[in-house]
């Protein structure tokens, strides 16, 4: 009974501890493209997401897991030893116990209270030295389980940050953040927690064994013999409910999927009113995974009870031959006990060895998925700061020296994930240093792709972008970004203060801090210059006003001009305006265009729009078609070409909002 008791409780926190830690929670975050010729969210399951690889049992996997844990050996090592002492003091009690039961029989009264009296103040030492070795060991563990997490986000971070677009791309903004927040935990309990446990388990399992084997060999040998086929029995059910749990974690990340989605664009769901389909999709969704649930319970059950089963008929054998031995006094009442007391132990060390098994399965995948970002491919190649402002060839770069032409050499170009579709084919433009340079033509033309490709968020398959004589790509990413400033179309913005978002963009050339009176002015001064200052001093908090997750509690105008004094707080050589009107009021619209025509001076700009009233001052215009240049010139000569690209977009108000006389 006791045995059985002892059983229910092992498999029932066996099972809780298995079905907590199982699943994989999967997130991701719906993606929002604008534009017809940035890409699309990938449809197709093979280029929506990397596939993982599987999760198999490697010594150089192993060896690399561990590595993880070499920092803090000293540590570990400490765990180790007061682990052993621990378990040293757990597997004494039931030998210690089957000694005290032999003296009830054995003595007498006087010398059985003496007796007593001793191995009770020797009991008392034992568990107290069994007490703060475990609580040396868990600090330890802990401690350092927590340090390994955090240098494993570190590492994971930088490594997420330095990959290159085409990275992003293919990635799941909510899988990378679930490897960053729940990979790295697993991976870090594999290492410390679970070998913990493991090697507790290991010893408690090797004591035990040899102890029951120095009470009765025969009846050790009888009792074990049932362990190898209930092990064979674990391995292979650990097998099927890997297969099982994938599926399950796959029905819970569509669920997640369904629900992230749901909320990120919760004004949609509600403005058509779709609340009660969601819900009933999301239910669906949820009820999959409960029927895949149902399913793996049963397994677990099958699984536990024949194991409980086959743990109760053994201690009914071992009582069967252990009383034939006392009867043949083989053995005594108190070996007897210690004995099924081992047994019992044995029986839980046995559970947690294959609770490790799993666990250390667990970190190996989880650490293949880590590997697999922090390994160098799509890794974007930053220099240290004291190079920032050399080419790769070890020639100085100035400021004065980004405002010279810039040239797009017979470019062809197609995204990673639509490598069927050629955006750019063979293009060549020449933007004028210091002038102002309108792009326009028709959705998906290519357009925003020159801005994306001058910003070397990708390579183009064929030919160079080059600034002056240079190649971008022999110029530091730091500092070709640091001179260029961009303002999308749809501004994004971090859900923090105003100020924050303006600061953002303060350019950084050393590790040096800047003082913080310095940027604040300089803060304040890129609002006033992006008509920005008038609305933020209004608002009770001023500049310390949080604009919510992605600028919410921003209109449309307030988000472009906090979009715009963070692009001129960094005083870029070039300045990028993709569609930076076109989403707003008229009112907005004149109050952006105005500050735009004060930091336009002295730079080279490129606009890319499709309103008129945006290009129509530019100094050149480059229509793009079919992702080549069609047209080039100024308005007046492009309005003068019969049948002309250009004039057809006016003709039929492709561009609109200004009359076409003015």
């Amino acid at each position: 009974m006791l045995y059985h008791r002892i059983t229910c409780l092992l498999t029932r926190s066996s099972q809780s501890h298995l079905l907590k830690l199982l699943p994989n929670r999967r997130f991701s975050l719906t993606t929002l493209r604008l534009r017809g010729d940035r890409p699309p969210p990938a449809t197709n399951s093979k280029t929506a997401t990397t596939k993982l690889p599987k999760a198999k049992f490697s010594f150089t996997e192993l060896g690399r897991l561990f590595r993880l844990a070499q920092h803090d050996k000293g540590r570990i090592g400490g765990a180790i030893v007061l682990l052993l002492i621990s378990s040293g003091v757990t597997m004494s009690v039931p030998y210690l116990l089957g000694k005290i039961i032999d003296m009830l029989q054995t003595y007498r009264e006087d010398q059985l209270r003496e007796r007593l009296k001793q191995m009770t103040f020797v009991l008392v030492g034992i568990f107290g030295i069994g007490a703060l070795a475990n609580f040396g060991r868990v600090y330890l563990i802990l401690t350092t389980s927590q340090r390994i997490i955090k240098r494993v986000r570190e590492q994971l971070f930088n490594g997420i940050l330095r990959k290159e677009m085409a990275f992003f791309d293919k990635q799941k903004t909510g899988e990378l953040v679930n490897r960053l927040s729940s990979d790295t935990e697993v991976m870090s309990n594999a290492v410390t927690q679970n070998i913990s446990d493991g090697l507790r388990a290991l010893t408690q399992s090797i004591a035990g064994v040899g102890l029951m084997v120095y009470i009765s060999p025969k009846l050790a040998l009888f009792g074990l013999a049932t362990v190898p086929p209930v092990a064979v029995g674990a391995i292979l059910f650990g097998r099927f409910i890997k297969r099982l749990s994938s599926r399950v974690q796959d029905s819970l990340a569509k669920a997640t999927d369904v629900a992230e989605e749901r909320f990120s664009n919760i004004r949609t769901v509600k403005a058509f009113s779709k609340e009660e389909q969601e819900i009933q999709s999301y239910n669906q969704r949820i009820s999959d995974v409960l029927n895949l649930k149902y399913k793996e319970s049963l397994a677990y059950g099958f699984f536990f009870g024949m194991t409980g089963l086959s743990g109760n008929l053994i201690v009914l054998s071992v009582f069967y031959f252990g009383g034939v031995s006392m009867s043949e006094n083989a053995l005594t009442i108190g070996d007897l006990s210690s004995f099924l007391l081992y047994a019992f132990w044995v029986g839980i060390s046995i559970s947690g060895i294959f609770s490790f098994h799993l666990e250390l399965m667990k970190g190996i995948g989880a650490s293949q998925a880590v590997w697999s970002i922090l390994n160098d491919n799509h890794n974007e190649k930053l220099v240290l700061s004291s190079q920032i402002q050399r080419t790769t060839t070890g020639q100085p770069l100035t400021s004065a020296m980004m405002l010279r032409d810039i040239t797009f050499n017979s470019i062809s170009f197609r995204y990673p994930t639509r490598p069927d579709v050629l955006v750019l084919d063979n293009l060549t433009l020449r933007v004028p240093g210091g002038k102002v340079l309108a792009i326009c033509g028709s959705s998906g033309s290519g357009k925003s792709t020159l801005a994306q490709l001058l910003l070397r968020f990708y390579q183009a398959e064929h030919g160079d972008i080059r600034i002056g004589d240079i190649p971008i790509n022999e110029m530091p990413l730091q500092w070709l970004r640091l001179n260029i400033g961009t303002v999308p179309q749809e501004p994004v913005l971090f859900s923090s203060s105003i100020y924050d978002n303006i600061a953002y963009g303060y350019p950084i050339l050393d590790e040096k801090p800047t003082a913080e009176n310095i940027i604040r002015n300089k803060v304040l001064e890129a609002a006033r210059t992006a008509n920005a200052n008038g609305f933020i001093e209004q608002f009770p908090e001023k500049y310390d006003t949080k604009v919510g997750e992605r600028g919410t509690m921003l209109s449309g105008g307030q988000k472009q001009r906090v979009a715009l004094s963070r692009a001129i707080l960094r005083d870029p050589s070039i300045l990028i305006l993709d569609e930076a009107t076109s989403a707003l009021d008229a009112q907005s619209e004149y109050l952006v265009q105005e500050a735009l025509e004060k930091i336009m001076v002295n730079r080279t700009v490129i606009i890319i729009a499709h309103r008129l009233s945006t290009i129509i001052k530019a100094d050149q215009i480059a229509v793009l078609d079919k992702g080549r240049i069609g047209e080039q010139g100024t308005y007046a000569e492009l309005m003068n070409i019969e049948n002309g690209i250009f004039r057809n977009l006016v003709a039929t108000q492709t561009m609109v909002d200004v009359d076409v006389n003015e």
